[in-house]
């Protein structure tokens, strides 16, 4: 249970794909990078989503991104930690 506690969390679009972006991220600076991507013609960038899991991504001129803020009840999976992702690597 959260206590009421809330949390700011930014999603990204990229096509039909929705990504919870983990907490501590720059998003400034993957906007920037991903714009970079696209001038140089394509290439893959990476991000961590919520539960601290790398995802990388082709970001070209063919790509469509959105990003989004919203107030949502605090997560626990939110510890900051991409080196170790919840619930580890493996399901248990």
């Amino acid at each position: 249970m959260n206590g009421g506690k809330t949390m700011i969390r930014t999603q990204m679009a990229v096509g039909d794909t929705v990504f919870a972006l983990a907490q501590g991220q720059d998003i400034e600076a993957l906007k920037a990078r991903i714009e970079s991507a696209v001038d140089r013609g394509g290439r893959f960038e990476s991000f961590v989503v919520v539960g601290d899991r790398e995802v990388s991504v082709f970001f070209s001129s063919h790509t469509s991104v959105l990003f989004s803020v919203e107030t949502v009840a605090f997560d626990e999976r939110e510890d900051g930690d991409a080196d170790l992702p919840y619930g580890g690597f493996f399901d248990e």
